[in-house]
C-alpha cells in the first residue's frame, strides 16, 4: 500500500514537471501560427515594394480630360443636371430666348458705312437720279417733247401706279425685267462696273443686276411706295459664289426681295443662299450688322454660273478698300 502510494506520487510529480516545461517552451518560442503570420506579413511587403505607387485622380481633372477628347476645349463648363434625363418630370421646360431680330431686310441691324467706294458710287448715282426726276417732270408737262425712253419709263411707272398692295411690287419686278435685257458693264460700256440710271438703262435697254434694282427702285418711289420701305440690297449669292444686287421692299412689315432673276416675289426668309452685305436708300450706305463667317455652306454649293442670261461673272476685287471699315478690306467690283 505504501508502495502504490508512492509511484502515484512520482507520477505526479514528473507531470508538474512536464508542465512547467511546456509552459516555459510556449512563453520563449513562436508558434507555428505566428510564423505563418510572419511570412505572410513579409510577402506582403515585398508586393507591395514591388508594385508601382498607387495614383490618386481628381474629379476635375478626370473631367477636362473628357472634355479634351470630346473636343471642348481646355474652358470647357460642366454642370451636374438638376433632373437626370432619364427621369421623367412633370416640370415644364425652361422657355428659350429667342435672338433678337432687326427692322431690316433678312431680319438684321444696320450701321452706316464708313466713305469709301461704295459711298463715291452712290452719291454719283444720286446725281443722275435728280437729272432723270427733272427730265420726268418735263415729259409730263410737255409729252411731245419727250425722248422714247423717257416716255417708256413713265408709262412703266403710270402701270405700277394703277396697282395696290403685293400686285404693285408684283408689276414693278416683271415689267423692269421685261424691259432689260441682261449684259455685263463690260460687254456693255468696258467697264468693270458701272451704275446706270433708270433713263440711262431704258435708253438701251440693257444693264447688269443692280441697274435692274436701281430701275425698280425709282419707278416704286414714283409711284407713291414709301421710300423708307425700300432698299438696295448687296448680297453675295453663295449658291452660285457670286455678287448680285436686289430689290428689298417693306409691304405689312414683310421684306420681299424682287431680283432680276425671277419674275415672282420672294421673301427674304426664302432667299437662304444670300448673304447681305450693304443696305442702300435715300438714308445711304449701311452695312449688315450680323457677321456670317459662322454660315454653313449649302448642300452641292456649286463653283460657278452665269449671274443672269449672258453668263458674266463678277468677282471680288482688292483695288479699293473701305476708309477705316473696321477690318473689311475690300468691296465687290460692282461696289
Amino acid at each position: 500500500m505504501a508502495l502504490q502510494l508512492e509511484l502515484q506520487r512520482a507520477s505526479l510529480r514528473a507531470l508538474c514537471v512536464g508542465l512547467a516545461a511546456l509552459i516555459a517552451t510556449c512563453a520563449t518560442s513562436p508558434s507555428r501560427a505566428d510564423e505563418a503570420d510572419a511570412q505572410e506579413t513579409l510577402a506582403r511587403g515585398m508586393d507591395a515594394a514591388a508594385r508601382p505607387p498607387a495614383t490618386f485622380f481628381r474629379i476635375n481633372d478626370v473631367l477636362a480630360k473628357l472634355d479634351a477628347m470630346r473636343g471642348r476645349g481646355p474652358n470647357a463648363v460642366r454642370l451636374a443636371a438638376l433632373t437626370p434625363s432619364n427621369i421623367a418630370t412633370d416640370a415644364a421646360p425652361e422657355p428659350k430666348q429667342a435672338a433678337p431680330r432687326g427692322d431690316e431686310p433678312f431680319g438684321l441691324f444696320t450701321f452706316r458705312a464708313p466713305d469709301g467706294l461704295l459711298w463715291r458710287k452712290w452719291r454719283g448715282l444720286e446725281a443722275k437720279l435728280t437729272k432723270d426726276t427733272e427730265t420726268l417732270r418735263q415729259c409730263e408737262a410737255d409729252a411731245g417733247n419727250c425722248l422714247s425712253n423717257a416716255a417708256q419709263f413713265l408709262r412703266l411707272i403710270g402701270a405700277v401706279k394703277s396697282k395696290s398692295g403685293r400686285d404693285r411690287l408684283d408689276e414693278a419686278n416683271r415689267a423692269v425685267n421685261m424691259v432689260v435685257r441682261y449684259v455685263s458693264d463690260f460687254a456693255q460700256h468696258g467697264e468693270a462696273d458701272r451704275w446706270s440710271s433708270p433713263l440711262e438703262t431704258f435708253a438701251t435697254a440693257k444693264g447688269d443686276c443692280e441697274d435692274y434694282a436701281i430701275a425698280k427702285y425709282v419707278a416704286l418711289g414714283e409711284a407713291g411706295f414709301p421710300r423708307e420701305d425700300l432698299r438696295l440690297v448687296l448680297v453675295r449669292d453663295r449658291a452660285v459664289r457670286q455678287d448680285h444686287a436686289v430689290l428689298a421692299a417693306r409691304l405689312d412689315g414683310q421684306w420681299l426681295i424682287l431680283d432680276n432673276r425671277r419674275n415672282s416675289l420672294i421673301e427674304d426668309g426664302d432667299a437662304t443662299s444670300f448673304t447681305p452685305l450693304f443696305a442702300i436708300n435715300h438714308d445711304g450706305v449701311h452695312l449688315f450688322a450680323t457677321p456670317y463667317a459662322k454660315r454653313q455652306p449649302l448642300t452641292g454649293e456649286i463653283a460657278a454660273a452665269p449671274a443672269a442670261e449672258s453668263g458674266e461673272r463678277v468677282e471680288w476685287t482688292g483695288d479699293e478698300a473701305l476708309a477705316g471699315g473696321g477690318g473689311i478690306s475690300a468691296l465687290p467690283l460692282w461696289m
